[in-house]
């Protein structure tokens, strides 16, 4: 047994409740178990009980064994100045002289199934510990718990907004910038391509939208790509507007890595730079624009971009290749949507407490094409609907964030598992 298994079992009262009696010989009632507590002090507030003819109103303590209230020194916390009841799992110190409540013990009470199942959950070698009871849920509570797992997942990702929120004085779009800048980096290049975007206001890249070659100039530069001795004329041009314009505006130089080993050509920093560069050409104010779209086929229709026509022969400089029009595809069209787009839409109705933009990003999340990774593949093995985007992305949070760590108690699927049938 351990404390969090315990407070389970008391949230959901999964324990034979008849016959109810606390270790002094007193009939207990449980009129209200409390609401579990996330932070310090007790581990149940607000919880009322009857114990014999008399009601008690409080809070509740939990511990594997009673002899852990002194252990844990909680008679000289104030914190724990109004307990009601210790519910524990052994009772182990007959004689309470300084405890004022009722004890009482659930070892004899609990469900040797729940028990079972709980170890055999823990102790699975899979990483879905619950691989074999899967799916168990019904279509509507794997909907349910998909939701709530992605808007805590969106939720988390708010947080990084919101500190570039702070960083950009409540700016928007600047914000808006430095994340679509550093999706255009996908995961090896994320750290280059955002620590440009910050080095680069859009107030100056908006000041430069009418020529490619400077917008281009500026993006490759700051990232360290305008340091060669080039041969073809166009690098060489680039070269001469960065240093005009790195002179210009006292830009310093990103003190950043980047990379072209083991990606694909169509992933080279030099070709996400270019579209990221056409991307600024073509849109102003993008983020505006993104949030009073109402279909995403709308926004989908912004990121239809291809590099200049330099590009169209090179996937660096001075190696000419055949021809090839770089666009952006559908795949990158989709990871900046789940990955960039989306979550900044809900983080501005979180942050705007306006419900109709969360509601919108989950709502164009159900109508993007699913991710395809280890992670879903597992989860399609054992039966788990992965249709669209919403879908994967929920799967994704659940791995990570609770299969991973072992935390089946408090995931719904864990939860149906353990819930005692009678």
């Amino acid at each position: 047994m351990t404390e969090k298994l315990l407070q389970f079992i008391w949230r959901f009262q999964y324990f034979n409740k008849n016959e109810l009696f606390t270790e002094d010989g007193d009939t207990l009632q449980i009129i209200k178990p409390g609401i579990y507590n996330l932070n310090q002090g007790p581990d149940f507030l607000e919880a009322s009980l009857k114990v014999s003819a008399v009601k008690l109103f409080g809070n509740i303590e939990l511990h594997v064994k009673s002899s852990d209230w002194y252990k844990h020194q909680h008679s000289s916390d104030k914190n724990y100045s109004n307990i009601i009841l210790h519910v524990v799992w052994e009772d182990d110190v007959k004689t309470q002289n300084e405890i004022q409540f009722p004890t009482v013990s659930l070892q004899n009470r609990v469900p040797k199934i729940l028990l079972q199942r709980y170890e055999q959950l823990m102790n699975e070698g899979y990483v879905l510990h619950c691989k074999n009871f899967l799916p168990i849920l019904s279509d509507v509570g794997w909907l349910a718990w998909k939701e709530r797992l992605m808007i805590e997942r969106l939720e988390i990702k708010s947080k990084k907004v919101f500190n570039f929120l702070e960083e950009t004085n409540c700016h928007w779009e600047e914000v808006f910038w430095w994340m679509i800048a550093a999706n255009f980096g996908i995961k090896v290049n994320t750290e280059l391509f955002e620590a440009v975007a910050k080095s680069i206001s859009i107030n100056i890249l908006a000041k430069h939208k009418s020529q490619i070659h400077q917008l281009e100039a500026l993006l490759m530069g700051q990232a360290n790509l305008l340091n060669e001795d080039f041969e073809e004329d166009y690098p060489k041009l680039l070269q001469r507007e960065y240093l005009f314009l790195q002179k210009k505006y006292k830009l310093t130089k990103v003190n950043a890595a980047v990379y072209f080993l083991r990606m694909r050509p169509a992933n080279f920093p030099t070709i996400r730079l270019a579209q990221l560069a056409m991307l600024i050409k073509n849109v102003s104010h993008l983020f505006s624009k993104i949030k009073e779209m109402d279909n995403v086929d709308e926004v989908r229709k912004l990121f239809n971009i291809t590099c200049n026509d330099y590009w169209h022969y090179h996937f660096v400089f001075d190696e000419t290749t055949n021809y090839k029009p770089k666009h952006l595809g559908q795949q990158m069209n989709d990871n900046i949507l789940i990955n960039t787009i989306i979550p900044v839409l809900f983080s501005y109705g979180l942050h705007q407490k306006e419900q109709v933009y969360k509601d919108k990003a989950l709502r164009w999340l159900a109508v993007v094409k699913p991710e395809s990774n280890s992670i879903t593949k597992t989860w399609k093995d054992v039966t788990v609907e992965n249709k669209n985007a919403f879908d994967s992305q929920a799967l994704i949070h659940l791995t990570n964030n609770y299969c991973q760590n072992q935390l089946c108690l408090e995931c719904a699927v864990g939860n149906k598992i353990l819930k005692p049938t009678n």
